[in-house]
């Protein structure tokens, strides 16, 4: 039986890993406004910190995964948009790569 203490400390490789693996998990829950917010933070202490190099590779990974959280909910708008669109105005051809181009 593995022993727990308040003083056992967490090994700092794994804890960076985990952290890194988890950094799309939780950019997946931020909004778009949290995530360009989250995004433009961690850009501003790339630029303004004296980092060392594997702080530096941290705080990119995470910029990345609020980049994609940006991007995919800039992709699911354009998507609901095209959708809105053909389902308003059914004379209207549809769109290439849109929702309705797989019933031609």
């Amino acid at each position: 039986m593995a022993r727990k203490t308040s003083k056992d400390p967490t090994p700092p490789q794994p804890a960076a890993r985990e952290h890194h693996e988890g950094a799309d998990g939780a950019a997946g829950d931020l909004s778009y406004s949290q995530a360009r917010t989250a995004l433009e933070l961690v850009l501003a202490e790339l630029q303004a910190s004296d980092l060392d190099v594997e702080a530096m590779i941290g705080l990119y990974r995470r910029g990345q995964a609020y980049a994609r959280r940006c991007g995919a909910i800039l992709d699911q708008v354009e998507q609901d948009v095209l959708l809105w669109d053909a389902l308003n105005d059914p004379d209207a051809p549809p769109q290439p790569g849109g929702p309705l181009s797989s019933q031609d």
